[in-house]
């Protein structure tokens, strides 16, 4: 498949009927392992790339260095993939463009502040989104954008009001050219029904603590679950404990028990 075909299929898959599950990749081995596990698209994590590339997560590192990481995983792979680009590395108009370059064909775009905390003005990230779609669409690659916002995430605003703020924010992203919109930070089912219900538009939500499964998560309507910057985590925590155990008390145990065999780790990228 050429980018615009690329485009088009994970467009398709936010479209059911089964629930859009990805694992957040964060390097070009995290990535060729969740194509051979059978996921049909795949989607970066901007904390993964910026913790592996020696940066904190929070827009810190260069849409160079961003951009770099995501075209070596799209290179690297068959599927689609999608790239967690933050708020947009400043101007989203050249960001959209080296993401075109780069071989992918979908983004997050959050609209938060990483220096403030503070929600980008309204007007400002409905432009944002439209630029997106302009570059996407003259380049002659649809690009899939799925529009973030954190008003549960980062707490933003009066509890009583948020979820009203939150669908008001997401429905002029929709109105102005995004194909599913992100709301990390829900987990409670009546609320992620709320606002499929509300919103009648294809909605990502973030696994955490107390997420439901994938079969509610497909039952209450969602359309499409990531797992961010968790199973790079989890990496690296499983480092630390074989780290750990090296050092404490020179045993290799932890290591030799689940690692995957050279064989067939070289044998992933004879592609």
């Amino acid at each position: 498949m050429n980018s615009a075909q690329k485009a088009e299929r994970l467009r398709n898959l936010h479209k059911g009927p089964e629930i859009l599950v990805l694992p957040n990749a964060w390097d070009c081995a995290s990535a060729r392992i969740f194509e051979l596990a059978g996921f049909p698209a795949i989607p970066t994590t901007s904390a993964g790339v910026a913790f592996a590339l020696g940066y904190p997560d929070g827009q810190r590192i260069s849409q160079a260095d961003m951009l770099a990481q995501v075209k070596r995983i799209a290179h690297s792979v068959d599927v689609p993939v999608t790239a967690d680009l933050e708020a947009g590395y400043g101007d989203v108009g050249s960001t959209a463009a080296a993401l075109v370059k780069s071989g992918a064909v979908g983004l997050n775009l959050e609209d938060i502040d990483a220096e403030s905390d503070q929600l980008v003005e309204l007007s400002e990230q409905v432009q944002r989104i439209r630029t997106i779609r302009q570059v996407g669409n003259e380049a002659g690659v649809p690009l899939v954008i799925n529009a973030r916002t954190d008003y549960y995430l980062a707490e933003i605003g009066d509890p009583a009001e948020r979820f009203e703020a939150a669908c008001h924010r997401l429905k002029q992203y929709i109105e102005a050219g995004a194909d599913c919109v992100f709301v990390p930070g829900i987990t409670d089912p009546d609320l992620i029904r709320s606002f499929v219900e509300a919103l009648r538009f294809p909605v990502n939500v973030l696994v955490g603590p107390g997420t439901p499964p994938i079969s509610e998560l497909q039952a209450l309507g969602v359309a499409r679950v990531s797992v961010g910057s968790g199973i790079m985590r989890s990496t690296m925590e499983l480092t630390r404990r074989i780290a750990q155990e090296l050092k404490m008390s020179g045993t290799y145990r932890t290591m030799l028990e689940i690692s995957i065999p050279y064989a067939e780790a070289n044998a992933a990228f004879e592609r």
